[in-house]
């Protein structure tokens, strides 16, 4: 059976309210950094959860779900913007490429301008390509990809590109990082 059947023996949960609404959405923001769009669909899911167990209408608290983000949002404590910039640090210090990073923004419900202007904040720092060439780095040094391989690398190679490649990152930076040697700071 899919979806969540009420127990027979438990009574069913509150009805939704703006103040219920207005808490989990306090609990989610308190605990992650979102989206305005993501908030509204984790406020969503809880709404259709709760009326599948209690036999009701969702749509009708759909209103009432998208006031809850626009209050948020006029609170400040939604900036789509600032989540963007966040998220694009954070993933290219992990090793995220340009075209992964705007995979999972997209995902969270973050437009393509706020996308962009978060990487052209980021590539004003620096040269795209250096920076998508660093965070190549930083991806193979994390999972141990040609100069961070210990042992004999050529074996391996195919497979290191590959890697770099599923992760977005275009075959010549790929073969450069690869390639190329550890820096001495890298040691």
């Amino acid at each position: 059976m899919n979806g969540i059947a009420p127990k027979p023996d438990r009574k069913p949960p509150r009805r939704v309210t703006p103040a219920y609404l207005q808490r989990a959405a306090m609990t989610y923001l308190e605990r992650y950094a979102s989206s305005a769009e993501n908030l509204r669909r984790v406020l969503r899911r809880k709404v259709e959860t709760r009326c599948r167990l209690r036999g009701e209408d969702p749509a009708e608290f759909y209103e009432a779900v998208d006031d809850v983000v626009a209050k948020c949002l006029r609170a400040g404590l939604l900036d789509d913007a600032r989540y963007a910039q966040a998220r694009v640090a954070t993933l290219r210090r992990r090793g995220g490429s340009a075209r992964a990073i705007r995979a999972k923004l997209s995902l969270k419900g973050v437009d393509r301008e706020t996308i962009t202007a978060a990487l052209a904040g980021r590539d004003d720092e620096e040269d795209p390509q250096a920076q998508e060439e660093q965070a190549a780095r930083a991806l193979a040094r994390r999972r141990r990809l040609g100069p961070f391989r210990p042992g004999e690398r050529a074996p391996y190679r195919d497979k290191d590109l590959a890697a770099l490649a599923r992760a977005g990152f275009s075959f010549d930076i790929a073969r450069r990082i690869v390639d190329g040697e550890r820096d001495e700071e890298e040691g």
